[in-house]
């Protein structure tokens, strides 16, 4: 849909004038928000899933009719998003969406520590400590999905080391690599001289020749593969540390922490989210100063570091080269995805 990332509507919302009426428990709001880099508009997003049916999709436009009154004058579209299991296992996703209009959106703000850059976060990430830990946060669930793994379904994949030719297509963030003559040559030069994936040096070639390898994982279930770079992973795995730390320090943050003796309402449970992870976000503000430089080392750090160590495993990933047709892959200068033709829908193949 070309949106990049986005927030939790209660780490402050868009407008930092209107930060209190988004940060607020009382107050229906969405979950997230966006700015939409093509449209130039911003992006409220409410989100439902189970067996859901049209109450509780109205549930879910009043909350995004609540994020309306606080970003009344400016112009914004709001997006719901339905995901439906049918006892039979059949799956249904519905989106439904409009456009707000009023004042287009503020210029990026200028934070504390550094210019807030324009363009996506992750183009930024050499240059940009917010960008970084903006990015590291977002990509927090890949992270996880790829350091609790079995490690035998880990590998890698090639991808030139270079990102400055990585550019983002006009209608996403992503940059399709179908078309990538310079990948598709380093990896077959690779192949040629180490036919054998299990000979060794394969890895070291790879690199001399410019190519770095990404950590991929398939998720269960689905053709889907998502991946990202040594240094993000590393990035990554300091925010995760930093936030355990807080954690342990606030009783009840954590979810495994919560007894649950009677089952609360779902608007209640709704609001002890909210709470918590604006709570959490509070936290982590008030610790930047001590984070951020830590997550910037392990960032720096993991350029050189091989994936055993970073995994914590006797052995390196395997270090995948075949070739696949069938096989659409994408990348940010970070992070990696990939999805098998067959899966699209016919008219988007």
């Amino acid at each position: 849909m070309g949106l990049g990332q986005t927030l939790h509507i209660e780490d402050g919302g868009p407008i930092p004038a209107l930060r209190d009426k988004f940060v607020s428990t009382s107050a229906k709001l969405p979950d997230l928000w966006g700015l939409h880099e093509q449209e130039n508009l911003y992006w409220m997003i409410e989100a439902k899933g189970g067996n859901v049916r049209s109450p509780r999709l109205w549930e879910g436009w009043k909350q995004l009719q609540g994020g309306s009154k606080v970003l009344h004058e400016y112009a914004h579209r709001r997006i719901l998003v339905g995901a439906s299991v049918q006892p039979q296992g059949d799956l249904f996703l519905t989106i439904d969406h409009d456009h707000h209009p009023g004042k287009p959106p503020l210029p990026p703000t200028v934070s504390t520590t550094s210019p807030q850059p324009p363009g996506s976060p992750e183009d930024h990430l050499g240059d940009s400590d917010d960008a970084l830990m903006g990015t590291a946060r977002a990509q927090m669930l890949v992270y996880l999905a790829l350091s609790g793994a079995q490690p035998s379904r880990l590998k890698t994949v090639a991808l030139p080391a270079d990102r400055t030719n990585r550019r983002r297509s006009a209608r996403g963030v992503t940059t399709p690599l179908e078309r990538d003559t310079d990948a598709h040559a380093m990896r077959s030069d690779v192949r040629a001289e180490f036919a054998d994936d299990a000979q060794p040096g394969r890895r070291e070639y790879a690199r001399a020749l410019g190519l770095d390898d990404f950590l991929t994982y398939r998720v269960p279930g689905t053709e889907l593969r998502l991946g990202m770079s040594r240094q993000l992973f590393a990035a990554c795995a300091q925010l995760h540390r930093e936030g355990q730390l807080i954690a342990e320090r606030t009783p009840g943050m954590r979810a495994e922490d919560v007894r649950a003796d009677e089952p609360a309402s779902e608007e209640a449970e709704e609001r002890r989210r909210h709470t918590q992870r604006r709570v959490f976000r509070e936290q982590q503000e008030e610790e930047r100063a001590r984070i951020e430089p830590r997550v910037r080392a392990a960032f720096e750090d993991g350029r050189d570091r091989p994936w055993r160590e970073l995994l914590h495993t006797q052995n390196d990933p395997r270090l995948d080269l075949d070739e696949d047709p069938g096989l659409l892959e994408a990348a940010t200068a970070e992070t990696y995805l990939a999805i098998r033709e067959d899966d699209l829908p016919h008219h988007e193949r």
